[in-house]
């Protein structure tokens, strides 16, 4: 550690520009980083509605439907010469209207008002035809904005909605909304951390150092070619705000130490002093951030990966830049030092002191009908309330007035028996909430060999293996309704098919459900036995851990049901991510009140040394759980994405409940337990910790 800490004082110029480069050169890597919006991406290789993708995508020419575009006051002929404008339109891959279900000889020959109408109203109603539009994945945005451009052009009305459209619409807002979440967050933690110490440049330094860290993990983010949308709007703020205190915690007692020592040896000795802390610190949160990674679905596994790298980084900043940073401006810190604006804090023990005892018989009360509530909370899976934004709100409540909500579910099956194939599609078509089947022998007629049409009809319908059915259904994209179509579908697939293949976004949102059941309960263990380890080693006790880990999860168990309560469901990622992020992250708060606690509980009795410790530690809890609350209800406030949205909702009432508990909570249960903990305590040597 001294060969470290003189390293770093001789050096400091050095290490300054050398992170300086690595910060600019991340910066520039940041725009080469993927950022992927496709949530069935992240589901195992197995999942059915993932091979049945693959298969098409080996197979078929042609993408699933991901859009539906409505156009008015068209004729049946100038709607299909719109479907060949569509087709040729770049990032589109195919276009399906109403000849694809009843055939383009049929639609040439017989009159439109003598074919199934069941059929024509899904595609043609009232002079406006409504087609499926398949979109290459990842050119989302562009062919979105040049289908747009393109019907404009004809000054005809229309709307757009679908998948790809949601898409189109993340991706647009998703960068900006993170500068613009960086924008307000920044003053914020500016002006408390301000409030909190006495200097002007300190807030600065603090930023500076995790801000370096922020840009190089993001830049760094290029090793895994992408990341998702959610760590990508995520993990700045989340790294930004759970790391600040690392920097806190080395100022703090660089600041001490100048009162013996000279600015160098000073850091040397404060780097050495909070080391451990600091450390302590980051190991419950990367426990926390960990524990994603063990997640089936794929997007636990990036969330990991991204916020751990980005914890470690910022633990290498303070730890190295921080402290030359600080060496070469302490003269500027001693030129811009301010009075202390905190108010006094110290007779908040007696205060707190007089109400946690009905408080903690309140928190006991509601524990466990809030963590039955929390565990029966209806979830969501997909992202379909990105039409909240409004030409997308507009565009998708237009088509589902005229057409009825329309969802498309594609199975694959074994080409070659077009009996079968036929009695598997009429099947289909009696399931409740199928609202059509389009197939080789539904449009063409199972007794026209494919060899016979061109490779244009038959290559929509079959690959070389493969015989491609679609069924459109009136259900929403997930739900009671659309998974139990899904599953009814399967089900009469399996009656006439060995081996057969379904997908679709109901099919993918379905999979994804069935992953993460079992995600939820391996997840929320590994992070509660991770941490509860860690506090077995920090404190050698069997009771505090118990007692710490009980503190936090009634806090999240809180946070969790206020959904189930409201009658309300939020997605399954936010209710993931924080059952492990709030208990990883917050922790640290219940570590620090223990710890001051125990250290005063040397010399006093149980209650003034709880006072004592209150007084002594809320300032700092209170300020560190101001940022990471803040933080939150940024991110609720600046994200149009539903999933960072309620993530972000979640971060920040779960912190504030969390520092509710640590302040109201646990220090009677230290009390109450007092001598159950000196029982159960490893005794050590008389040391000092601070």
């Amino acid at each position: 550690m001294s060969k470290f800490t003189n390293s770093i004082t001789k050096y400091k110029k050095s290490i300054i520009t050398l992170f300086i480069l690595i910060t600019a050169a991340c910066g520039i890597l940041t725009g080469l980083v993927t950022v992927n919006y496709d949530l069935k991406d992240y589901l195992p290789k197995d999942a059915k509605s993932t091979q049945a993708l693959n298969i098409m995508t080996e197979e078929f020419s042609d993408d699933l439907p991901n859009a539906r575009v409505m156009i008015d006051n068209l004729t049946v002929r100038e709607a299909l010469d719109y479907k060949e404008k569509l087709a040729a339109v770049d990032g589109v891959s195919s276009v399906t209207w109403l000849e694809d279900a009843v055939g383009i000889e049929t639609l040439g020959s017989v009159p439109l008002e003598y074919l199934d109408q069941n059929i024509v109203k899904n595609y043609y109603l009232d002079g406006s035809a409504l087609f499926s539009v398949a979109i290459e994945n990842g050119k989302e945005e562009s062919t979105v904005k040049a289908l747009r451009a393109l019907i404009e052009d004809s000054a005809l009305q229309y709307a757009i909605s679908g998948d790809a459209v949601n898409t189109a619409s993340a991706q647009a807002m998703s960068s900006s909304e993170v500068l613009k979440a960086m924008a307000i967050l920044v003053p914020v933690i500016i002006s408390i951390l301000i409030i909190s110490t006495t200097s002007w440049l300190e807030p600065v330094l603090f930023l500076l150092s995790i801000g370096v860290a922020v840009v190089i993990n993001m830049g760094t983010n290029l090793i895994f070619g992408q990341v998702s949308f959610i760590s990508n709007a995520v993990s700045p703020i989340l790294q930004m705000a759970v790391s600040l205190d690392y920097a806190i915690f080395l100022m703090h007692s660089f600041n001490d130490l100048r009162q013996e020592y000279e600015p160098h040896e000073a850091m040397k000795r404060a780097i050495k002093k909070s080391a451990s802390a600091i450390s302590a610190s980051a190991a419950t949160t990367i426990i926390g951030f960990a524990a994603l990674a063990f997640m089936r679905f794929g997007i636990g596994f990036d969330m990991a990966f991204t916020l751990v790298k980005g914890v470690i980084l910022s633990f290498v900043s303070v730890m190295i830049f921080l402290p030359a940073l600080t060496l070469v401006s302490y003269k500027l810190m001693d030129k811009t030092k301010h009075r202390a604006f905190f108010f006094n804090l110290e007779g908040v023990g007696k205060v707190l002191m007089k109400i946690n005892t009905p408080i903690l018989i309140l928190a006991v009360l509601v524990a466990v009908p809030c963590f039955l509530a929390q565990s029966n909370v209806n979830f969501k899976y997909g992202m379909s309330e990105l039409s909240d934004v409004s030409v997308v709100a507009m565009d998708n409540r237009a088509i589902d007035e005229k057409f009825g909500s329309d969802n498309q579910l594609v199975l694959l099956v074994s080409k070659g028996d077009a009996g079968s194939e036929k009695e598997l599609c009429e099947s289909l078509s009696n399931v409740p909430h199928v609202t059509s089947v389009v197939s080789y022998t539904t449009s063409v007629g199972s007794e026209i060999p494919p060899e016979y049409l061109s490779d244009d009809v038959s290559s929509m319908f079959y690959s070389e293996h493969y015989a491609r059915i679609i069924l459109y259904t009136d259900t929403t994209e997930e739900g009671d309704e659309a998974f139990a179509t899904v599953q009814t579908v399967a089900d009469v697939a399996a009656q006439y098919y060995d081996t057969y293949y379904l997908t679709g976004q109901s099919a993918v949102l379905y999979d994804i459900k069935t992953v993460v059941s079992t995600d939820t309960t391996i997840v929320n263990l590994i992070a509660i036995i991770g941490i509860f380890l860690v506090l077995l080693i920090t404190f050698r006790s069997l009771t505090i851990p118990l007692l710490l880990v009980f503190t936090i999860e009634t806090a999240i168990w809180i946070n969790l049901s206020f959904a189930y309560f409201a009658g309300q469901s939020f997605n399954f990622i936010g209710y993931l991510v924080i059952s492990t992020v709030q208990l990883g992250a917050t922790v640290d708060y219940a570590i620090l009140m223990t710890d001051r606690y125990l250290h005063k509980r040397k010399t006093l009795p149980k209650k003034e040394a709880m006072k004592a410790a209150l007084g002594n530690k809320v300032p700092a809890v209170l300020t560190s759980a101001a940022i990471l609350s803040t933080a939150g209800f940024i991110l609720a406030m600046t994200s149009t994405n539903p999933i960072v949205s309620e993530l972000g909702t979640l971060l920040g009432r779960g912190t504030l409940l969390s520092f509710f508990m640590v302040i109201c909570v646990l220090p009677e249960l230290l009390i109450l337990f007092d001598k159950i903990i000196q029982k159960t305590t490893l005794k050590l040597k008389e040391k000092r910790r601070d």
